[in-house]
């Protein structure tokens, strides 16, 4: 009977130890231990008002999807990409002899606080094409990242590698970081949907094509100042320039430069977002980290846009704006939009909404109110890409491309569906005219 009793306490206390050890190790490293036993995170959790429903993904891919496990081919881009580092001006000389602006030469190599890109134009006239997608949420306790991990790791099981390689072939390739990169940091107290992703997982935004990406907008300090302090560190260690945010208001209002040998291109990342007397969305001080808010003081915003336009040739405001799931535009976007095309925004495009708005016209400026989700949820949406293609004489042309945010995926839309997005996008477009192709120009 003793050697039972004495049998029992052991077990007992090693059960007691070893959940003691467990408990100890899931306070510590929550996230480890969740992805570790392959647990499809807060299942529980209802959609709100930023429409994110519960990680209840399919384990199968999406029936718009090939399902293949190999990973995309690398395919050629159109113009090579260079990161540089700081800004640099000079009269050089072309291969074909003609005065250049500008030299990839002075470019590399330079060593300073903020990357821009000199992109080499394939074609004649001397145009590159810049496109912009909308929100992209890699948390791992939401649908997205938990379904990308549960289909393998493999970026075309969860994008469609038609649009994989439609990204890359882009000169610049612009998206909504919706979430900070870090292991560090609280949640946002009272906010009831709070992101954050590993640094580690910053490498799918380059398998995407990703070029850079804006900080601007309501979930970039969701883990406060330290996460948010590493999300540009992680950025800027992976190579990927960002706008809209930085260690102070200088950072969070430059623009991204893009050069070519004749042009220079800005684009400003901006949000408006979150409306409340108290933001967690932070606007970046003299000597604070944040970002470049517009909002209850839209003059941060406007100075930024009137200095990148004495300086660039054609200027691109990247904001976060509207309500959520309203696709008529509101009362801020209607009150602000003239302000920032007569500080000189030559190109509006906005997101935060989830859904698509109108593709619009304002004098002779382009504006795209909504691009909505990406890549963000398992909700089914439709979204698009939108693509400038900019020559040193100005804008040559702009496209809306058709695309679709389903089953925790996104893919290019082809033949019946292509063409009901477009006529949905023409319905709710009335001040533009929107070809077969997706072209689309002022009305009338």
């Amino acid at each position: 009977m003793k050697e039972y009793v004495k049998l029992f306490i052991t077990v007992f206390l090693l059960v007691l130890v070893t959940g003691g050890i467990f408990l100890y190790a899931l306070k510590q490293h929550p996230d480890a231990i969740k992805n570790a036993m392959d647990m499809p995170a807060d299942p529980e959790i209802p959609e709100d008002e930023e429409n994110l429903p519960p990680s209840d993904m399919p384990e199968e891919t999406p029936d718009d999807e090939s399902g293949d496990a190999q990973a995309p081919e690398e395919t050629e881009t159109e113009a090579e990409v260079i990161d540089l580092q700081g800004v640099v001006s000079t009269d050089a000389v072309s291969e074909d002899g003609a005065e250049s602006k500008y030299n990839k030469e002075d470019f590399v190599g330079n060593a300073a606080e903020s990357m821009d890109m000199f992109v080499e134009p394939a074609s004649e006239d001397g145009s590159i094409k810049i496109g912009f997608v909308g929100d992209v949420l890699l948390d791992p306790g939401y649908a997205i990242y938990s379904s990308y991990r549960q289909r393998g790791g493999v970026l075309s099981n969860c994008i469609s590698n038609d649009l994989i390689e439609r990204m890359q072939s882009e000169d610049v390739m612009i998206v909504n970081n919706e979430f900070p990169y870090s292991d560090r940091g609280t949640p946002a107290e009272g906010k009831q949907y709070t992101f954050r992703a590993a640094p580690s997982s910053v490498s799918i935004l380059s398998d995407m094509g990703v070029d850079a990406v804006s900080v601007a907008n309501n979930h970039a300090f969701d883990y406060g100042e330290e996460a948010f302090m590493d999300t540009l560190t992680t950025l800027e260690g992976a190579g990927i320039p960002h706008i809209g945010g930085g260690r102070d208001i200088a950072e969070a209002s430059r623009p991204l430069y893009i050069y070519t040998d004749n042009m220079k291109v800005a684009v400003i990342a901006s949000s408006q977002i979150e409306r409340n007397g108290s933001p967690h969305s932070r606007a970046a001080g003299e000597n604070r980290p944040g970002m470049l808010r517009s909002f209850s003081d839209i003059e941060p915003t406007l100075a930024a846009i009137r200095k990148a336009k004495g300086e660039a040739d054609y200027v691109i405001l990247y904001i976060h704006w509207g309500t959520e799931n309203q696709v008529d535009a509101d009362w801020a976007q209607n009150e602000q939009l003239p302000k920032f095309i007569d500080a000189g925004a030559d190109c509006i495009i906005g997101g935060h909404p989830h859904i698509l708005q109108p593709l619009s016209w304002e004098g002779n400026v382009p504006v795209v109110y909504s691009l909505g989700n990406f890549w963000f949820n398992s909700k089914a949406l439709d979204t698009g890409m939108v693509e400038l293609n900019i020559s040193p004489d100005g804008l040559k042309n702009i496209r809306f491309v058709p695309c679709r945010q389903q089953g925790c995926g996104v893919s290019l839309l082809h033949d019946s569906e292509y063409n009901r997005l477009l006529d949905y996008m023409r319905s709710i477009s009335p001040k533009v005219t929107i070809d077969d192709e997706g072209y689309f120009t002022p009305a009338g």
